[in-house]
């Protein structure tokens, strides 16, 4: 087993989320699962098993003041933080852009893309300082960063505006030792997606069951990237499902 880090794992209280920082756990890192819902943090530490250990600390990513004080704790309690996931991510309405309320526009952004922003800004000053120094940022970007669904119009923008923001930690971050890198997810079975398999709406206007894979197979690469040296970085990771319809025309 690789040495021990100290990862930071938002949006872990399910999906996703939750799969990485219980693989992680099981690779023997120690993880700090973050969530807006302490009961659902608690099921993903319940979830744990292995030598690393998972501590929930519920924290909402779009207030920077929560942000600012989860780092502060993480640094007071570990010393350092050497991989931020930043997995914190809602879908919000789907409805054609005519119809979507402004409300539930902000609501995706503030949450997918400032929230992820206001961790990756705390992580930077952080990795920064530590010593030894650097570390490493990923960021779950989906395939509606390339291509959006029908009626998607927020989570679309918020998912293509977070390969800008992945380009641009990965670009300071060269300096300082911080890798930053991106995975673009195709339809993991989660509660997110937990319509797809059965039916969904396709660009042509037809809806069709799509395809879907585990989050633990998500969940295993992420854990593969952290355990790579910080001079060995992954800007651009896609995982879906083999049939799903992304490449060609469907």
């Amino acid at each position: 087993m690789s040495t021990s880090k100290i990862v930071l794992v938002t949006g872990a209280g399910s999906g996703i989320g939750r799969a990485i920082a219980v693989a992680l756990s099981a690779a023997g890192h120690r993880v700090v699962a973050v969530g807006r819902t302490a009961a659902t943090l608690d099921e993903t530490v319940a979830a744990a098993a292995g030598p690393g250990s998972i501590v929930p600390v519920p924290a909402d990513v779009a207030d920077p003041d929560a942000v600012q004080a989860l780092f502060a704790q993480v640094v007071e309690r570990w010393g350092r933080l050497d991989v931020l996931v930043n997995n914190a991510g809602i879908f919000g309405p789907t409805l054609p852009i005519d119809e979507v309320p402004v409300a539930d526009w902000r609501r995706v952004i503030d949450t997918n893309l400032t929230g992820a922003f206001l961790c990756a800004q705390a992580a930077f000053r952080v990795m920064k300082q530590q010593d030894p120094r650097g570390g490493r940022i990923i960021n779950n970007g989906s395939l509606s960063a390339h291509v959006p669904r029908p009626d998607t119009v927020a989570y679309a923008a918020s998912k293509h505006a977070i390969t800008g923001l992945t380009k641009s930690l990965s670009l300071e971050g060269r300096a300082h030792d911080i890798a930053a890198g991106q995975i673009d997810i195709g339809n993991a079975a989660t509660e997110l997606t937990a319509g797809i398999a059965s039916g969904s709406l396709q660009a042509d206007g037809t809806i069709r069951p799509e395809p879907t894979i585990a989050a633990d197979d998500v969940a295993r690469l992420v854990v593969q990237t952290i355990e790579l040296p910080l001079s060995t970085n992954v800007p651009f990771l896609t995982i879906m499902a083999n049939a799903m319809p992304y490449i060609g025309r469907g």
